[in-house]
């Protein structure tokens, strides 16, 4: 029997794994999945975004109305913590010009082998391909290559991941186990998603295309990232930080021309046209790629004129038909509530059971934020499921 199980192998659980460990105690480490912390591979596949070196007050307001649950968790491991960690695991780390924090390997290999070592030097044992499929009175129950086996131990940390990107291990199936056992838990739902568009046949020519030097506004939501046209609608950075409005239904709108007033635009506008036909006009008049005139002529055919025309640049409205499939977003909220758990993250129902990462429903945009919260509310459960043993 160990001290300690951790269920699920992304950065939530090892972080778990190392904490307890480093406490003396005796971990075993299970996933379903043949390898661990394959989302985590994939997030790093062109550039692994630690964290963001910026002000913690600025850093904490990201997570909106989540901070300030995770308040403690992120004082306790934040972006210090992050830096220093990767650092110690002998990964350089550098800070880009928005402040984020990426390997100076640009990838999370070398970081993850570095800290699959480490976890190996404390006596970390991973078991793979063992899907946790829920309790047997105190024992926890695994479907496995062998059947059905059960094991068990002094604490348990359940760090399973949210329901995106299923085939990389976060399928979400954990959901209906806790939920029968009556711990307050909600739906999935996207977050860091693009949004979903029924483009018409004149847009083909631009999917891939990038979109930048535009403002995206939801609601009260204001961005400044880029986006990309899709087959299936708009991705990117400055989509997903409006996921939450989107999710709530606000309407999508593009300033296409953000550095300049509508009344700049209208004065532009006011050069004669001629003989030049609507597009060659706008690209000349106001430097508009063809991917910006594009989607002006998927947004109103035929173009208004004049002020009209102008009001429309600059409050461009995109039809949507919602966000992206969740299987298609980077993350996701729902999960376990803050309700289930108390403040070390210990089930209520089911005491010595932490959970921590995904599985909690809690909300963060990409650049940092959502790698460091795993990492943070990790720690944060192995630390205390520590301490509850230890007493």
């Amino acid at each position: 029997m160990a001290d300690a199980l951790v269920i699920g192998g992304g950065p939530a659980g090892l972080m778990a794994a190392e904490v307890m460990a480093c406490q003396g105690l005796s971990v075993i480490v299970l996933d379903h999945k043949p390898t661990v912390a394959r989302k985590f591979l994939m997030a790093g596949k062109s550039g692994l975004n630690l964290t963001k070196d910026e002000d913690d007050r600025k850093f904490l307001a990201s997570y909106g109305p989540d901070a300030t649950w995770l308040a403690p968790m992120i004082a306790a491991f934040g972006v210090a913590e992050v830096m220093a960690w990767a650092e110690e695991l002998g990964q350089p780390i550098f800070t880009g010009s928005t402040g984020r924090v990426f390997p100076k390997a640009m990838k999370a290999s070398p970081l993850l082998r570095a800290w699959l070592a480490r976890l190996d030097t404390l006596g970390v044992v991973q078991q793979t391909g063992w899907r946790w499929t829920g309790w047997q009175a105190d024992d926890l129950v695994f479907q496995t290559p062998d059947g059905v086996q059960t094991l068990a131990a002094g604490v348990t940390v359940l760090a399973c991941g949210g329901g995106s990107w299923a085939r990389l291990g976060s399928d979400g199936q954990w959901l209906s186990v806790v939920e029968a056992e009556r711990h307050p838990v909600k739906p999935f739902a996207p977050s860091n998603s693009g949004v979903e568009v029924a483009w018409s046949e004149h847009m083909t020519r631009h999917f891939g295309a990038p979109l930048k030097n535009i403002r995206l506004l939801a609601g009260d939501a204001v961005s400044r990232g880029e986006a990309v046209i899709t087959k299936t609608g708009l991705e990117g950075g400055g989509i997903y930080q409006l996921t939450p409005a989107l999710r709530d239904g606000a309407r999508l709108t593009i300033d296409l021309l953000p550095d300049l007033s509508t009344d700049a635009v209208a004065g532009r506008l006011k050069k004669p046209r001629g003989k030049m036909s609507a597009g060659t006009y706008l690209r000349k008049a106001l430097k508009l790629d063809p991917v910006k005139i594009g989607l002006l002529n998927e947004g109103r055919r035929p173009l208004p004129q004049g002020d009209d025309l102008a009001h429309l640049i600059k409050s461009l409205p995109l039809a949507t038909r919602g966000l992206m499939p969740i299987d298609q977003s980077i993350s996701t909220i729902g999960g376990v509530t803050r309700a289930a758990v108390n403040n070390d993250l210990m089930l209520k129902g089911r005491p010595g059971t932490f959970v921590a990462g995904e599985m909690l429903d809690w909300d963060a945009p990409t650049g940092g934020y959502l790698i460091t919260a795993c990492l943070a509310s990790g720690a944060w459960a192995g630390a205390a499921a520590a301490r509850y043993l230890k007493r």
